[in-house]
């Protein structure tokens, strides 16, 4: 049924706004390329910090494939194998809770930094900007800092220009191939990987890696850089979600700093003509990495690295005004003018202490987990075409198949016994060697005596394996089901 049409009176009173396109000029691009940043070098405390993360988190990345575990190498994800080796920890495809739960908590990890202190990760141990810095250390000591940098690229081609771009792009892709080689050594063995690199004999996948990191190390942290961090990585989006008026961020104290302007006397007589801290000297947007004005407030795309803290502090001792114009800070802090002392007070907030509380539920479960972590996983597979038979003097039969798999690195001699019922005992699976790391299928015969039980139906029965070569550790054990007929 049609709907009734308002009145005409009605229809003449509504108000009509006709949309039209905007027509763009003829010959102009409806995209335009992205604005090349030159990052100023800095120095300072944070800059310090930074480059320290820099060296801690590069030594680990480097150097851990190379460390030796009674014999193999101490971190290794061998997915041909389908072993995962952490130290003394060996897992498999069947232990992905544990996989699932890192995840989690690494997730957790990252909801409650950045709740209680902004983009901390983005700003000193992220990949991205760990490499985005390696490679702005290349790029500064073959071209220069940022204006010969930017008169580099400005002027014509020259033997110069082409000698110090090549050494540059050759330092770049050193680097991405070392980076790609050694992510690759994670998941084959490093020294077997080195061997087959000196002999030109790597597999093709093998090869197929290592350029393929390569290749991503050299465009992430070469070419795309800070965009990256602006259009490709999705936390920047979020974070928006996880900080509040009360976490710990980058901030410009604009009631201290504006207005701005040039100086040239000190900071008191500046003060008493009523202007503020601030010479206006921009290089705070000059030292970003992202290319930012942070006195224009926080942005999705500051990455929280405090290089423009250090620069901005460096200023403020040339023109003898006080540390902090630029500053870690809350939002609250900064407009109430908190001390630091009440805004570490206030990061005691509910949801910090739920993503606390949850990181320490969380990991307090992943430790316990490991600790009763067993050495021998059993597997019972109930025999499908029979339930139970009846064999010689009237014993009852259930057939199954076990699967065992030693996750340990020794080898296991192991005696099997049954109980749950009286009388049951194991046949096919008395004594039983199993390999480190290593998994064993065989059937086996559950039997029980005659008139051992009167009432019929589905029993529940354990399966136990002794350790022969260490019998003080726990009995493993299993659980399966005993079928007694009518």
């Amino acid at each position: 049924m049609q709907a009734p049409e308002p009145p005409a009176a009605e229809r003449a009173a509504r108000r009509v706004i006709p949309i039209q396109a905007d027509a763009a000029p003829a010959g102009t691009s409806l995209y335009a390329a992205e604005k090349k940043i030159y990052p100023r070098a800095v120095s300072g405390r944070f800059a310090n910090w930074r480059w320290a993360l820099v060296a801690l988190t590069q030594a680990f990345f480097y150097g851990m494939p190379w460390l030796q575990w009674e014999g193999r190498q101490a971190l290794l994800f061998d997915l041909v194998g389908g072993r995962f080796y952490i130290g003394a920890l060996v897992f498999y495809p069947q232990d992905l809770i544990y996989l699932a739960t890192l995840l989690v908590f690494s997730a957790l990890l990252l909801f409650f930094f950045t709740a209680l202190a902004g983009r901390l990760w983005c700003g000193y141990a992220c990949p991205q900007t760990v490499y985005t810095e390696l490679f702005l250390w290349i790029e500064r000591h073959t071209e220069g800092d940022r204006q010969a940098r930017m008169r580099l690229d400005a002027a014509p081609w020259s033997v110069e220009k082409l000698w110090r771009k090549t050494a540059k792009h050759g330092g770049w892709i050193a680097l991405a191939l070392f980076t790609g080689f050694s992510f690759v050594g994670y998941f084959s063995p490093i020294r077997a990987l080195t061997e087959a690199l000196f002999a030109w004999n790597l597999s093709p996948w093998e090869a197929f890696w290592v350029l393929f990191y390569a290749g991503a190390t050299y465009g992430n942290a070469g070419w795309l850089r800070e965009q990256m961090c602006k259009y490709i990585c999705p936390y920047a989006r979020f974070q928006s979600a996880l900080i509040d008026a009360d976490s710990l961020i980058i901030t410009y104290d604009a009631r201290r700093g504006e207005p701005r302007g040039a100086r040239s006397r000190k900071s008191a007589e500046v003060l008493a003509e009523g202007r503020g801290d601030c010479v206006d000297c921009t290089l705070c947007v000059q030292v970003c990495p992202t290319g930012i004005d942070i006195r224009k407030g926080l942005q999705n795309e500051c990455i929280g690295c405090a290089a423009c803290i250090d620069v901005c502090d460096q200023v403020m001792d040339k023109i003898g005004a006080p540390h902090g114009l630029i500053r870690y800070a809350t939002e609250n802090g900064v407009a109430q003018g908190l001390s630091r002392a009440q805004m570490w007070r206030r990061t005691l907030r509910p949801r910090v202490l739920i993503y606390g509380g949850a990181l320490a539920v969380l990991g307090a479960l992943m430790l316990w987990q490991l600790s009763q972590r067993s050495a021998l996983l059993i597997d019972v597979i109930k025999d499908r075409g029979v339930m139970a038979r009846q064999v010689e003097d009237g014993q009852i039969e259930n057939v199954y198949r076990l699967q065992l798999l030693n996750r340990s690195e020794r080898t296991l001699h192991l005696q099997f016994e049954a109980e749950g019922l009286p009388g049951l005992r194991v046949l096919g699976a008395e004594r039983v060697t199993v390999d480190p790391a290593a998994i064993v299928s065989l059937p086996v015969q559950l039997r029980l005596p005659a008139g051992a039980v009167q009432d019929s139906g589905a029993r529940r029965v354990h399966l136990l394996a002794r350790d022969l070569d260490h019998p003080e550790t726990p009995v493993f054990q299993a659980e399966a089901s005993f079928f007694v007929p009518r």
